[in-house]
């Protein structure tokens, strides 16, 4: 199953680090009779991100009884379970305990990938547009976005598809009002507070200012996705021979 998106970072949906502030209690939201959403926190930041992915680790490490898969979003993580092998209340009960004891060592350190990108031109279709949109130049739209340290915040969409924040407050623009039926492989797109890069062709809706050689996604690696939540990643502005 794919990763289950809580929503879009928008230019104001980010918030900053929340260390020493107590967490928020766990809200179960039912999805079917076999799943619910356990939301841990109102906005999307990278202190709640971490808490769904400590939580997610600590589900995986305990090995409840019924519970069939998890999927990590923003702020929350989708819990589908096998009710007639265990309860729903009892599996909220135990999720509950389980989040209110963290993990001791903690989690694994991230590792960062810088990726290096081609911009604008026949890799960056939407490149012009956005610095126009923005009232900046085209070099200033990618001073920008390789000015930061995104956080991989979750996966989805299609296999290995890194959803990274958060995106400078410059750079925040809309969705393409028309998506494409076909984005290349490896293109590089923003969308309000978010960027990613497109792991294998597919229809898209973001504004795409480049494109990557990597190899996001390789069902033959024994991890198939380069990247991984918690992960971070730097973009680097390359000229084609420098590859």
């Amino acid at each position: 199953m794919k990763s289950n998106v809580d929503g879009v970072l928008r230019a104001d949906g980010i918030e900053g680090s929340s260390t020493g502030r107590r967490h928020a209690p766990l809200r179960f939201r039912p999805m079917g009779d076999r799943s619910f959403l356990v939301e841990l926190g109102e906005k999307i930041s990278p202190d709640v991100n971490c808490r769904v992915q400590q939580l997610m680790r600590q589900l995986q490490d305990a090995q409840l009884q019924g519970v069939r898969e998890l999927a990590p979003g923003y702020r929350s993580l989708l819990v589908v379970f096998d009710p007639l092998a265990i309860a729903p209340d009892h599996l909220k009960e135990r999720i509950t305990e389980i989040d209110a004891h963290p993990l001791a060592a903690g989690l694994t350190p991230a590792k960062q990938l810088t990726v290096p990108v081609f911009y604008g031109g026949e890799y960056g279709p939407d490149l012009e547009a956005v610095a126009a949109q923005i009232g900046i130049s085209t070099d200033e739209v990618v001073r920008l976005h390789t000015g930061t340290v995104y956080r991989v915040y979750m996966i989805g969409f299609t296999p290995g598809y890194p959803y990274l924040g958060e995106l400078p407050a410059e750079l925040a623009v809309p969705r393409r009002r028309t998506p494409r039926t076909r984005v290349p492989k490896g293109s590089v797109g923003i969308a309000q507070r978010q960027t990613g890069i497109y792991p294998v062709e597919s229809p898209g809706g973001w504004q795409i200012i480049g494109w990557t050689p990597i190899e996001l996604f390789d069902s033959g690696r024994p991890l198939p996705s380069l990247l991984e939540m918690g992960d971070r990643v730097k973009f680097e502005a390359v000229r084609p021979v420098e590859i």
